[in-house]
Formats: structure tokens, sequence, C-alpha cells
């Protein structure tokens, strides 16, 4: 019998630096949830950065208590649609997909993606999952692009979030209820709490080996060129090992942030948006979200969030914000 459980060795954080497949974030796994049923995720567009003064939450800082200057990132949030329930049963083989329920009335922008089934029976297709021996209960969601000014796209990006809490039954009433509808990042978390950040970072095209792998610049007399490496390896094995330094794509790698405090959630864009907007991004007139630090990727990119699988011992403190800056971005 197959092993249930077998994670791959190694960090693929670094190598081999491919593109990654797709704009939208792959979650590969996720933590388990609390005693009640909720989304373990949601997404937003990145609207840019700014900096913040902010009384110090961190209990063992050296400025614990004090008010101190902060970097921080704003992810626009606007609300994301309940499309349709997935749910899935344990096989020799890990997850496996059992059966789906869409919802009667499906946003039209959803045919940019894929075709839209015309004839759904929601009754029939729960009558077929009631009989599956259901091990996890996922929603395919999708944003709806078409209510943010600053992403050029209507096609909306369709994503699968995870119900976690409680029992079985309750994550599929919870999906039952919710099926077809909007929900907020409010439904996800709150103020105060860590979240894991997942995106696809800024593509820097084709690079050479010492911006690709910061290595050392060869002799000045040496021959020909200098921005090169010095060996591409031992004689044996006869191949070039995967851990030789060589010239490839950099960036556009799918890259995940773990524990990001949300430090603040508005529905009011002008609160945050600077003078002008953002670069590259505009004016938020969605419900926002402020986290403590940077996010991968640039302007208009999608972010995934997701609930820290790390985060063992932590306080959901909700920081207390005395400004966030406004003044322009364009460099006058």
């Amino acid at each position: 019998m197959a092993k249930k459980h077998h994670p791959k060795r190694g960090s693929r954080g670094y190598s081999p630096r491919v593109r990654a497949r797709r704009e939208v974030p792959r979650v590969s796994s996720w933590p388990e949830g609390g005693d009640t049923p909720k989304i373990q995720g949601f997404a937003g567009y990145k609207a840019g950065m700014t900096h913040a003064f902010v009384v110090d939450y961190r209990k063992t800082s050296n400025t614990a208590g004090q008010e101190v200057m902060v970097p921080v990132t704003v992810v626009e949030t606007p609300p994301m649609k309940v499309a349709g329930v997935r749910v899935y049963e344990e096989t020799a083989y890990g997850l496996k997909s059992a059966g789906e329920v869409w919802a009667k009335k499906l946003d039209p922008e959803l045919s940019r993606r894929f075709p839209i089934p015309k004839h759904v029976s929601e009754k029939e297709m729960w009558k077929r999952v009631e009989g599956v021996d259901v091990a996890d209960v996922r929603l395919i969601m999708h944003t709806l692009p078409k209510l943010v000014s600053g992403v050029p796209k209507k096609a909306p990006d369709v994503m699968e979030i995870r119900v976690g809490g409680g029992t079985i039954q309750d994550r599929l009433e919870y999906a039952r209820n919710v099926l077809g509808k909007e929900l907020n990042f409010t439904d996800f978390t709150s103020p105060g709490h860590m979240v894991d950040v997942i995106a696809v970072t800024k593509g820097k095209g084709f690079q050479g080996h010492v911006k690709r792998w910061g290595v050392k610049l060869l002799h000045h007399k040496n021959s020909k060129h200098r921005r090169m490496i010095g060996t591409a390896g031992p004689w044996r094995p006869h191949f070039t090992m995967p851990t030789v330094p060589q010239a490839g794509q950099m960036g556009y790698h799918q890259r995940t942030e773990y524990n990001k405090r949300v430090l603040k959630y508005g529905e009011k864009g002008e609160e945050v948006t600077p003078r002008g907007g953002f670069l590259h991004y505009g004016v938020i007139r969605n419900p926002y979200v402020v986290l403590h630090g940077s996010v991968p990727g640039p302007a208009k990119r999608l972010i995934r969030f997701r609930d820290p699988v790390r985060a063992h011992q932590y306080s959901p403190v909700e920081p207390e914000i005395v400004y966030i800056s406004t003044t322009s971005k364009q460099g006058v």
C-alpha cells in the first residue's frame, strides 16, 4: 500500500528556478481548523507599499510598547464569490475528488475561463455527494476583478479554498449555506491574526550567472569574460549537477511568505490611497487589507492568503496604528 504522507525532501524555494506555471498560486497544504467551520483562505490584488507608525506589539522587541515606523503592504480585497463545492475522499494515493455541486446562478464573467454548465440541478448533485465518504470539503471560489479599477482584467481568477473547523457534517452544512453567495475578507480572518501570503514574484527574464546566483566575479585578467563561473563541476559524474550556478530564468517564481500579521482591514479605500494613487495601480475603491512587511510580486499581482501553517505560538493582538502615510508616491 502506498505511503499516506510523503513530502518532498529539501527546499524547493530556490532550485530549480523555473517560471511559474500559472499566475494563480497553487496551495499544496492547509492547516487544521478550529471548532467552527470557516474558509481558510482568501485572495486580493496587490496595490503597493507605504509606511505606518504603529505601537510595537512584539513583546520580545527592544521597542515593545513604543511607537515605531514599519513598512506595510496594501492589498485590495473585493468580495469573492462561491461558485461551487468540491468534496474529496481518502484513497491509498491521497485525496481524490469525489463530486462537485455548482450554484444555480453563476457569474457571466466565468464564461471567460471555462464553459458554464447550462442545466444545473443542485438537488441531484447534492444527492450524489451524500453517498460519498467525505474526507475534505473545499469551495470553488473566484475573484471579481470587474470591481477593481487598478487591474485591467475582466476574467475572474478561479481557485479552491478549504473549509476547515468542526466536523465534516458541519463543513458540508457551511458549504451548502454559502454556495452562490459572496464572502468578504472578514469571513476568513480579522486584524491582529497571522496569515501566510502566497504569490508569484516579479519576473526578471533570462539573467546571467552573477545576477541570478550572486557568484563572485572572475579575475580581471581572466580570458574573454568575467561574469562566468570558474567551473561547471567535477569530471565525475559525467553530467552537470543541478547545484552548479548557471544562467536562466530569474523571477516569476511562486513563493510563500509565512506569518504576516494583518494590521488593519478597512472598507474605505481613500484612507490608505496616497495622493495621485499607488504607482502602476491607481485608487483603491474596495475593501483593503494592510499587512506588516513586504509581499511577493509587483503591483496588480494576485495575492492568496492562507491560515498560517507554522504559527504555533502567537497572540492575535490587534495593533494600534497611529498613522498611515498617504503622501504622494509619484517622486515629486
